[in-house]
């Protein structure tokens, strides 16, 4: 990620399913549970200070659910804190336990109210308005530290601050269409299948991070769902320095230029014509937690083997962070 911008209100605007692209969609819900499933949509309408966007749905490739108030809740909130203060035990008891019964649009209201210049503690210590948070907090399994603002990722390097308008998504399972409210949703992976004739994605790969051996973060996911028997296009250029390699600069293919190159040693690892990956050509897998790296070099016409997310990087077995370059990898679907 290159930076989140935050403050930015991002508009769903309604998804828009007048596209013919079925996009799986992984839900991870407030109470841990996961949820999959598919919808069809062409892309989400974004708002910001600089104007409309249209975002392609292929373009977005996480949504972070944050927990965003309204002004009825507020003003609700508000009021319930403030009887914490009086002198009558019942009618604190009864503030209290109201309270602890609001919706989890409550937290984010409670925490700026108790933050801001015009909240006065109470002087009471049964019934707290700090005790009534943990409740809640503990009532949906939030995080103290969640924030107020809703975050999408974009193209896996970019990253927009705001709120997302929409009340719920409406997901079609195995099981039939779900209908899951915001407020229960933590996180969405977004997952791009496309369609039969279409789906041509671009990724970058950094040679600071994407590399097969970097233990956090070195594959890169691209969103991409194959099935069994799918066939796929990887094409990729560019040019990346190792570090621990002398320096030595390679190409998609496992051509090398440099020190490296004049090294006896190395002169096996450009291999074109071989199954066996080697330094500099990028890889691929096919599920999260597959351990096959399979050669794409600059050009693969391949076939999945299995079903699952394509996830892609570039083949070193040393990791270091002082790697400069980067490739461009072009993913097309048949």
């Amino acid at each position: 990620m290159k930076k989140i911008i935050v403050g930015i209100l991002i508009l769903f605007c309604g998804l828009n399913i007048q596209a013919q692209n079925d996009v799986e969609l992984k839900l991870t819900l407030r109470d841990g549970n996961v949820v999959s499933g598919t919808s069809k949509m062409a892309s989400i309408s974004l708002t910001t200070s600089y104007g409309k966007l249209e975002i392609p749905i292929k373009n977005v490739t996480a949504l972070d659910l944050g927990i965003t108030s309204d002004k009825t809740t507020s003003d609700k909130v508000i009021n319930l804190i403030k009887q914490l203060s009086n002198s009558n035990e019942q009618m604190r008891k009864t503030s209290f336990d109201e309270l602890v019964k609001t919706d989890i649009k409550a937290i984010p209201a409670i925490t700026d109210f108790i933050y801001s210049a015009k909240y006065e503690p109470s002087t009471y210590t049964d019934y707290t308005v700090d005790g009534a948070l943990l409740d809640l907090q503990s009532k949906y399994n939030v995080e103290s530290s969640i924030s107020d603002k809703d975050v999408v990722s974009i193209d896996y390097e970019y990253s927009m601050g705001g709120t997302y308008d929409f009340a719920k998504i409406d997901l079609k399972t195995e099981y039939g269409t779900l209908s899951i409210p915001k407020e229960k949703i933590k996180h969405i992976d977004v997952m791009y299948t496309g369609d039969s004739g279409s789906g041509d994605l671009t990724f970058k790969l950094l040679a600071t991070k994407h590399i097969s051996s970097n233990t956090a973060g070195g594959w890169l996911k691209t969103g991409i769902m194959l099935k069994q028997g799918q066939k796929f296009t990887i094409t990729a250029s560019g040019e990346v320095s190792f570090a621990s390699l002398s320096g030595s600069k390679y190409k998609p293919d496992g051509s090398i230029a440099g020190a490296a190159a004049a090294i006896s040693d190395y002169e096996g690892d450009y291999n074109a014509g071989g199954s066996y990956p080697a330094y500099g050509n990028v890889v691929y897998k096919i599920g999260e937690t597959s351990t096959q790296t399979l050669k794409a070099g600059a050009k693969l016409n391949g076939v999945a083997a299995s079903s699952g997310m394509l996830f892609i990087s570039i083949y070193e077995t040393v990791y270091n962070v002082s790697n400069t370059g980067s490739y461009t990898v072009k993913i097309s679907l048949k």
